[in-house]
């Protein structure tokens, strides 16, 4: 491959905002064969439950099976699972596990309350969510980091069960997944997976109950799944492809911000990586890099196409403009690769994570860093947060009224409730000022 392929764009030159906005602009609509099948899997799993999920399992992932209860996997498995790990592999797992619960452990909302002067007391409520569906991709394509990721702060925040659900394709199932599972104290797992797991999560089956909210990622027909079902239950986000920012001031090794791009880039062909860099010269380098090391990648055609299709190396006149346009692009990772990085945290205000240093690489923060890997695409860190222990738990308001402050509120509440009109709001906001109750 050519890095000629590559976007290359100047923050300077005439044009550069419309570039720019082709550039991050990605259609994320679900084509008319997904949204149809999905449609079709959603209405026959909420009307026949058990039997419907059985069949599609049967149809899709090329399972024989009788019932769900040869789908459900015993604890026991689990543990085996863990246990036929290398000591290699379960120890990096279990240090990643302690990372990212240390992390989380700090997220948990507390209660509160306060009283006023009259003893009126107002506060808030704190509980965890009673239950949760976490879907995990199944066979090749499977990724033991997203049980960490989604698990971990579920049980920190205290969700009174945690049910998993991941395909096996031909009853492939793979070892890291389920040893992550036994790891974080998933209460159970269900070998189901597409949009036919997500309904019967969603729905409740004769076998499954229905849970309060799904998280986890999925292909395209989960995508589409999450977002109809959203109402029924929560869900976590629908997510779009995974997206790196590079700011860079020309220090550091052009070897790192070449392999930081790929690492993006290999996810998938509509991946984003892009390059923000002070100096021309140094852009140049981490172009050589790119063509140097990109025969060497196991991925590089979905490399290659990636950063084709989405990526850029991208010439800033300062610093101040790269962060600038780092708060318009709001990049789901933004790396500070400079020499000096801390000062320039704080004119970042969107980023899903950032990174800083030349040291604070994506790739650690995907698996073992500790704060959590689930994080706002598609622009949307302008707004959302990275999945935490907050997204497990819910907020109840505390109202307790003392007789003198009902009194002293009850005239302002009927100003306005008799301002829009409705009276029975006003006359009941009255009535505690003018009786008493015993």
């Amino acid at each position: 491959m050519s890095t000629r392929r590559i976007h290359r764009l100047d923050a300077s030159a005439a044009g550069f905002d419309a570039q720019l906005d082709a550039l991050l602009h990605f259609d994320q609509g679900t084509d008319d064969a997904v949204q149809q099948a999905v449609t079709e899997v959603l209405a026959a799993v909420r009307k026949q439950g058990d039997a419907a999920v059985v069949e599609y399992t049967r149809k899709f992932d090329k399972l024989d099976v009788a019932g769900i209860e040869a789908l459900d996997l015993p604890r026991r498995e689990l543990q085996v699972a863990l246990d036929g790990l290398s000591k290699e592999q379960r120890a990096a797992l279990e240090t990643a596990a302690e990372r990212v619960r240390v992390y989380h452990e700090r997220q948990l909302l507390q209660s509160w309350t306060f009283q006023e002067a009259d003893g009126t007391r107002l506060g808030q409520k704190v509980t965890p969510l009673d239950r949760v569906g976490l879907y995990v991709p199944g066979g090749k394509a499977s990724y033991p980091s997203s049980v960490l990721m989604n698990a971990i702060p579920a049980k920190v925040a205290g969700v009174g069960e945690l049910i998993m659900v991941s395909p096996t394709p031909r009853g492939e199932r793979n070892p890291l997944v389920l040893a992550a599972a036994a790891i974080t104290g998933v209460d159970r797992v269900i070998t189901i997976g597409g949009a036919q797991a997500v309904a019967a999560l969603a729905y409740g089956t004769q076998s499954i109950p229905q849970v309060d909210k799904i998280v986890g990622p999925g292909n395209a027909y989960v995508a589409e799944a999450k977002r109809r079902v959203f109402g029924t239950v929560g869900i976590d986000m629908v997510a779009g492809p995974s997206e790196v920012l590079i700011i860079s001031d020309g220090t550091g090794e052009p070897d790192w911000v070449a392999m930081d791009l790929f690492a993006q880039a290999e996810h998938d062909e509509v991946a984003q990586s892009i390059l923000l860099c002070t100096d021309a010269d140094f852009i140049e380098r981490v172009a050589h890099s790119i063509e140097r090391l990109l025969p060497t990648m196991p991925r590089a055609e979905i490399i290659a196409a990636s950063l084709a299709n989405r990526g850029a190396l991208v010439k800033v006149a300062s610093l101040d403009q790269a962060c600038e346009l780092a708060n318009r692009i709001a990049a789901e990772h933004l790396e500070l690769s400079l020499a000096d990085a801390e000062p320039w945290v704080e004119k970042i205000r969107h980023a899903g994570a950032i990174f800083i240093g030349h040291h604070s690489v994506e790739a650690l923060g995907d698996y073992c860093a500790g704060p959590n890997h689930v994080l706002p695409t598609m622009r949307s860190a302008r707004f959302s947060s990275p999945l935490g222990v907050y997204d497990f738990q819910k907020r109840s308001s505390l109202i307790h009224m003392s007789q003198a402050g009902a009194r002293a509120l009850a005239p302002v509440a009927a100003t306005l409730a008799y301002g829009e009109g409705l009276q029975a709001h006003a006359r009941s906001a009255e009535m505690r000022a003018e009786g008493h109750a015993d």
